[in-house]
């Protein structure tokens, strides 16, 4: 007998250990946090507090050693825990997640002054553990994973009006005490609240306000319909059906959303599903590849979620619906009289959103469908096509014996040169380059185009410019890529000129743009002999792509001319880190960037700050002006003609709202004759264009270039 209770002693003293170990890691969390101290060592504690709620009462209840103080210790070390992982993200969010750790205490000072509370109620509630775990999975979450802003507010949100809901609901059967308990039907609360927001949450982020989400969706009515039927497993059928509809709506919406914050437009059903890989790429340059992939693994264990948990809610609310028909039909009697005193008044308070977006998803499908064949017919329109097969040098007589480059500064938008905080650094670096550029012997003008991307999507700028053809979706991208198309680089090819591609961003082969464009040498950033570090996004700085093109293409003496695209990435998301200028004879190789990335900010250290963002940006791309003009100007060449332009304005968080989508273009040459042939253009001198500078849809750039120089 003493044996056994030396054993049942030793195990009540193990479960409370546990117990207590999680106090310990909950001060150790506090203690990483405020040192600021890695994001994995912050993981690993965190991970370890929680799982030790598991392992405590499981290992109290194995060994019949549960007490009241074991139970007392670990409500406690749940509310330390608590408490701690709210203040960390309540840093990021606001302080009023730190409300969610002081609950505890708050409900419990007020249940121990409060007489009629004093007592607990006879029953106690799973439900109750159960939130207290969710709202520290949530919260241990948000403090250690980069989640967007956005979705750790929703997420913590909804776990504070839970654990709101948890302590009332104990109120109410404390006062009721010792009355039966109050039953809540949490299950068909949940499904109503699930199918309420998905069917009136906004697809614009000016939309997300509190007015939008508690506005009244007539299409609830289609939930008393289908509870109408009365066919059991046909009425379980439609239900399942509509919830899945709602659900791929919703996911539409969280897509439409996201595509405007990043894209400026609406999702595209048809054509945008292969941006979401990629996207995850871009992601994981801003916050690290595996940080990324946790991200999209969350969203892919979230939609899957989305698309079984909405249909299963709509089948709960019929089910209740049919149960409870009398009640359900004056619910909906009400909620028509609502929409028609609405709709007679003017008042807000009724949406249809669902319903519109329904209808508005269908049309852009068959537009899509339409605009293929228009697309089509727009490719084999070609004024120059006839005149580029009898006689290609004709269309570039203008150009004869010259080098030409096709310069794509990435994200190099309207405003980077005027209206905004970082656009004073950018218009100074160009008036430089524009006094450097005309002491070398240089002259340029400048306008602007108008791009058909925003934000991303540079692919589409490039084959727009290319072409002479609105390339505006990935749909008119793959269309047009399986297209025989006359394009500048192939015009070039035929001509005479040696034409390269120069794209240091690609890490695989593009058979696709090889064949489309013509091109006879393709360099990436698997073929360039770089050995330096990444920066960021770039695998390599401006400055030696533009150095290794000048060793391997321009240098060269007996040669062809040169007709190049190239593309300048160091200013692509996320505009750090940057490197620095160094001698043009010391880049070699580029070993000797190595340890440069260190000293500058990461791209996590900016992202925590909106302004350090823009101010990122602007610091990228006066780099990227800064490389571009001193290579001009240390490898001087009378007979070179660079078209330089940006691809798209970055993305909203720093161009802001509706910003426009126009990118400045210059046209730098040191032949007078050059310059003469483009002054119809009524373009301004230098680099830096005036707000009313002319503006060009990109599209149009090719033929009234070739207009320009071609014979006359």
């Amino acid at each position: 007998m003493l044996q056994v209770q030396t054993r049942r002693a030793y195990a009540a003293n193990a479960a409370n250990a546990v117990t207590g170990g999680r106090f310990a890691l909950a001060a150790a969390v506090a203690v990483v946090a405020v040192a600021d101290g890695p994001r994995w060592l912050l993981g690993v504690l965190v991970t370890g507090a929680l799982l030790s709620d598991l392992v405590d009462g499981r290992l109290a209840r194995a060994t019949r050693t549960t007490s009241a103080l074991g139970a007392r210790l670990d409500q406690e070390a749940d509310a330390v825990l608590i408490l701690v992982l709210s203040a960390v993200v309540g840093a990021e969010l606001g302080w009023w997640v730190l409300s969610i750790g002081l609950a505890r205490y708050v409900f419990g000072a007020v249940f121990a002054l409060v007489g009629p509370l004093r007592s607990p109620p006879t029953r106690p509630r799973w439900w109750c553990k159960t939130v207290a775990a969710l709202v520290g999975v949530v919260l241990g979450v948000a403090a250690v994973l980069p989640l967007p802003d956005l979705v750790a507010t929703l997420a913590v949100g909804v776990v504070a009006v839970l654990l709101a809901e948890s302590f009332l609901h104990e109120a109410v059967d404390r006062w009721r005490a010792p009355g039966p308990p109050l039953v809540v039907p949490y299950g068909t609360v949940l499904a109503f609240v699930v199918v309420w927001l998905a069917l009136v949450a906004p697809t614009e982020r000016d939309h997300l306000t509190l007015d939008a989400l508690l506005r009244q969706p007539l299409e609830v009515l289609v939930v008393v319909g289908l509870a109408l039927v009365p066919w059991s497993r046909v009425r379980v059928a439609l239900a399942l059906a509509a919830g899945l509809l709602v659900a791929l709506l919703l996911l539409v919406k969280v897509l439409d959303l996201s595509f405007n914050t990043v894209f400026d437009r609406d999702f595209d059903p048809v054509g945008d599903w292969s941006y979401l890989g990629p996207g995850v790429g871009v992601l994981g340059d801003s916050i690290g590849a595996g940080w990324a992939r946790v991200v999209a693994a969350l969203a892919g264990l979230a939609t899957l979620a989305l698309l079984v948990g909405v249909p299963l809610a709509m089948v709960r609310l019929v089910v209740t619906a049919r149960r409870h028909r009398r009640p359900s039909l004056g619910a909906a009697t009400a909620l028509v009289t609502a929409w028609m005193v609405g709709l007679a008044t003017g008042l807000p308070g009724v949406t249809t959103s669902a319903a519109n977006l329904t209808v508005d998803e269908v049309r852009l499908v068959r537009a899509d469908l339409a605009d293929t064949r228009a697309f089509s017919r727009e490719i084999r329109t070609d004024p120059y096509a006839a005149r580029a097969a009898a006689d290609p040098q004709a269309l570039l007589a203008g150009l004869a014996g010259k080098d030409v480059l096709l310069v794509f500064v990435e994200s190099y938008g309207r405003v980077a040169v005027q209206d905004t905080s970082y656009s004073v650094g950018v218009t100074r670096v160009l008036d430089e380059s524009t006094r450097e550029l005309a002491a070398a012997g240089y002259r340029s003008q400048s306008a602007f185009l108008t791009s058909p991307t925003f934000g991303a999507g540079s692919w589409l700028a490039h084959s727009s410019l290319q072409s002479g053809l609105w390339v505006d979706s990935q749909r008119r991208y793959r269309q047009l890529l399986g297209a025989d198309r006359m394009t500048l680089t192939s015009l070039f090819r035929d001509a005479g000129w040696r034409t390269v591609f120069d794209v240091p961003a690609d890490t695989e082969d593009w058979p696709e743009g090889r064949e489309f464009y013509d091109f006879e040498q393709y360099y990436d950033s698997r073929n360039v002999g770089y050995e330096g570090p990444k920066f960021g996004y770039a695998p390599m700085p401006d400055q030696f792509t533009l150095s290794e093109l000048h060793r391997r293409e321009l240098a060269p003496t007996d040669r062809p001319p040169v007709m190049a695209e190239i593309d300048l990435i160091s200013s692509h998301h996320p505009w750090t880190p940057l490197p620095r200028m160094i001698g043009w004879d010391e880049v070699g190789d580029g070993s000797v960037y190595d340890g440069m990335p260190e000293q500058g900010e990461s791209s996590t250290e900016v992202f925590h700050d909106p302004e350090a963002v823009k101010r990122a940006y602007g610091r990228s791309v006066e780099y990227s002006w800064q490389a571009l003009t001193s290579f001009l100007t240390t490898y001087a060449d009378p007979d070179l003609v660079v078209v330089v332009l940006g691809d798209h304005q970055p993305h909203t968080y720093v161009s802001g709202e509706h910003a426009g989508h126009d990118v400045p273009v210059s046209v730098i040459a040191q032949d007078p004759a050059v310059l003469q042939r483009i002054a119809p253009w009524g373009w301004q001198d230098g680099l830096r264009p005036s707000p009313d500078a002319e503006v060009w849809r990109m599209d149009t750039f090719r033929d009234r270039f070739l207009a320009a120089f071609g014979s006359q």
